[in-house]
């Protein structure tokens, strides 16, 4: 059966994804007086905090590192703001810059035709129905995160319970004085594994792979400020030393508790790998006081819980899988080096990796959060700028190779 598939020739740059980087994108651009189409699966933008995320997450980081472009946080939200409110100020941006994107549209494919010199790029919406949009310019700003991971574990299948990812976890109240198992130490882990202790869950949490855990904030400052301002007057090796040091006065030797620190140093590993350290809001202190117990890998799921590698079994009612996010970029977009086919990441790491050929532009995988996000939307409007004010593309007939599709 054929089924007809529209055309549209935008005349201006198609941006895929409406969270923080395409919202950020989008007004970059708008500053400069070029419109764009903003392509969104979901119903709502920022669809991974509105839909995914859990009741009591707040930014990791301070507000004024974590400001879109133009816009900065209300004065009176707090120095970590929550998700709602994180909410609130991307909706007031997206009103602020007039912004409107085209949700429940999912980029099914994208590829630069060589023939005309343009994207294409094939949007499914709810019925299934297609739409392929033409343009000279594609912004990829569908994030680090864009899909779960859900790893092969051994038994999963023959457990008696729930075993849910943690985005589909909001709170803990339905968890009350029940067993739950949470697999993953980052911090999402971390934070739902507090969150159920504090509803009063027997909660355990596995700890497979060595990670740096540091203060949230250290001598009141906060943590990944002090940092900042470290960086400009010190080398990173010493930065390390000295914030290891400061930290295991604040938390104390949480190996003891656990947690195997990797053998380079946070600001050294972030560099390197992108791995962040996990910053701690009172996970560490539950474990201390035995509200959480601390399990390392996983070797298979029970019908009635978990058995660990060290060979300890134990009984759950419930398991979430705290085990992170991935991007979908190699899904669907062709034809292109600028994204690793294994990863769905940008080959060249930040500061490179934003721009690639014909077009092309990548937004929000820097693994430096908001603050490069809002970085690279700004290089990348500009850049635009440049073609944006040159003549533009006469238009073509475009509709003939792709008409139909079966």
């Amino acid at each position: 059966m054929t089924k007809s598939t529209s055309c549209l020739w935008v005349t201006c740059p198609i941006i895929i994804g409406a969270g923080p980087s395409g919202l950020a994108t989008a007004a970059c651009l708008k500053r400069k007086g070029i419109p764009s189409l903003i392509l969104e699966r979901a119903d709502c933008i920022a669809s991974l905090w509105n839909l995914k995320t859990y009741d009591r997450l707040c930014l990791h980081l301070p507000k004024k590192f974590c400001d879109l472009p133009f816009l900065p946080f209300p004065l009176d939200y707090p120095s970590y703001p929550t998700k709602f409110q994180f909410l609130e100020y991307l909706e007031s941006y997206k009103n602020h810059f007039d912004l409107d994107p085209v949700f429940n549209k999912t980029v099914v494919s994208a590829e630069f035709d060589n023939r005309y010199g343009v994207w294409r790029v094939v949007a499914s919406g709810l019925k299934q129905e297609q739409i392929e949009y033409v343009s000279q310019w594609l912004i990829v700003a569908t994030g680090e995160n864009a899909d779960e991971v859900i790893p092969f574990i051994e038994g999963v299948d023959d457990f008696d319970g729930p075993i849910l990812h943690t985005s589909s976890y909001r709170n803990g109240r339905s968890y009350g004085e029940k067993d739950v198992l949470v697999v993953g130490c980052g911090n999402s882990g971390m934070e739902v594994a507090l969150d159920l202790a504090n509803f009063n869950a027997r909660t355990s949490l596995v700890v497979r792979d060595s990670v740096h855990v540091l203060p949230r904030e250290m001598l009141g400052i906060s943590t990944f400020g002090l940092l900042m301002w470290m960086l400009k007057w010190f080398p990173i090796r010493l930065i390390d030393r000295l914030v290891l040091l400061v930290s295991s006065f604040v938390l104390g030797d949480t190996e003891k508790l656990g947690f195997h620190p990797p053998k380079v140093g946070p600001l050294e590993l972030k560099s390197i790998s992108g791995k962040t350290p996990v910053l701690d809001v009172g996970t560490i202190a539950k474990i201390k006081s035995g509200n959480i117990k601390v399990y390392p890998g996983i070797k298979r799921i029970t019908y009635h819980g978990a058995e660990f590698v060290d060979g300890r079994k134990e009984r759950f009612d419930a398991i979430f899988l705290a085990t992170g996010y991935k991007s979908n970029v190699a899904q669907w977009l062709k034809g292109t080096d600028l994204f690793s086919e294994k990863d769905g990441m940008p080959r060249e790491p930040f500061p490179k990796g934003w721009k690639g050929e014909d077009g092309l532009y990548a937004v929000g995988f820097t693994r430096r959060g908001l603050l490069g996000a809002s970085y690279v939307a700004q290089r990348a409007a500009e850049d635009i700028e440049l073609e944006w004010r040159a003549e533009p593309l006469e238009f073509m007939d475009f509709t003939a190779p792709t008409l139909s599709s079966s």
